[in-house]
């Protein structure tokens, strides 16, 4: 049986001593190691196939090289977060790339202490934060620690560094189309309660279209959804008891559009003959919805990919050159914001 390289392997063949073969592969930061030292090592090391032991990359850096990303969602609202595969996606490559791991971690936004916990007992050297709420000042208290973070999300007033799509104007977007359709009382359904950032800047959006057209918003055609399509169902179902009754509704989420649709339907509405929706997040099933829905794509994958990359810098003594960093999003038109003329 053939035995597995070693890190003296490497160093006899590069002629540098062992130390430095730990510094280069490893990545330490704060080390000056001229360029054409570090190419001799890196062949030998491809040369001989070796790859430096996680034990070994930890004693020497000091770091667990595992990023957690943390998800303010209870249980059942991460098992039916249709886009979070692709965000994980994102992440783990990254990550990856960079020779990290990824701790999924979802927290229940009532316990921000766990933060700590999750530092100190897991010892991830950062922290991605998903869905971060208004009222959360113990995120703000770690990173004033010095502690790397990156939100996916924004959390305003905090000069914590961010990755997030551009919920305003994805929200104003999707309202326009249904504004240039011709309607006029168009209602909404959040994708979370207003203590997530993300639901107050799609009503921002939202808000935002009805006001250039010469709408005036009505607060009582909003409905809060919370991520879920049971509660697009009992938002729906109420938002349908107005009369007049809304002759369309943007639905901050493909997920809580799902049960926002079923409400309609058994109350005997056609989509979009009697009420026309447009989602958020172009869900992989949102064209398979019955009708196919409209909605604005959401860069899942390239958010994931972002926020860790970004992530992996800071944790490795790199300065960003943005602390905000914003992905557009895309409207995608399906049937169920207008009839087919096909």
């Amino acid at each position: 049986m053939r035995e597995r390289p070693t890190s003296h392997d490497v160093a006899r063949i590069a002629n540098v001593s062992r130390t430095t073969v730990s510094l280069v592969l490893n990545n330490v930061p704060g080390v000056r190691i001229n360029e054409a030292t570090r190419q001799r090592v890196f062949e030998a090391a491809k040369q001989l196939n070796y790859h430096p032991n996680i034990t070994g990359r930890k004693l020497v850096s000091g770091k667990s090289f595992t990023l957690g990303l943390v998800l303010l969602q209870n249980p059942n609202q991460v098992f039916t977060d249709a886009i979070l595969v692709k965000v994980l996606l994102g992440v783990e490559q990254a990550a990856e790339e960079r020779g990290f791991h990824v701790l999924l971690k979802p927290l229940s936004p009532d316990n921000p202490e766990e933060y700590t916990r999750l530092i100190h007992e897991n010892h991830v050297d950062g922290i991605i934060l998903s869905g971060p709420r208004q009222d959360d000042p113990e995120i703000i208290r770690i990173h004033q620690q010095g502690f790397p973070i990156m939100l996916m999300g924004q959390l305003p007033g905090s000069n914590i560094p961010l990755v997030d799509i551009n919920a305003i104007d994805g929200a104003k977007i999707a309202t326009t189309h249904l504004i240039e359709n011709g309607h006029r009382r168009i209602a909404m359904i959040t994708n979370a309660p207003l203590e997530y950032t993300s639901a107050r800047q799609r009503l921002d959006g939202y808000r935002q279209a009805l006001t250039e057209a010469g709408i005036t918003p009505d607060d009582s055609f909003v409905a809060a959804g919370n991520y879920t399509p049971a509660s697009g169902y009992t938002a729906m179902a109420h938002l349908l008891t107005h009369s007049p009754r809304p002759s369309a509704v943007f639905v901050a989420s493909d997920v809580v559009a799902m049960g926002a649709i079923q409400a309609a339907k058994r109350l005997g509405l056609a989509i979009p003959g009697d009420l026309a929706i447009v989602g958020f997040d172009d869900v992989p099933l949102a064209e398979y919805y019955d009708p196919p829905l409209t909605t604005m794509r959401l860069p899942a994958f390239d958010l994931g990919w972002a926020a860790a990359d970004r992530l992996c810098r800071l944790v490795t003594g790199n300065k960003l050159d943005q602390t905000e960093y914003l992905l557009e999003t895309q409207l995608i038109v399906r049937n169920s914001s207008q009839l087919s003329h096909g």
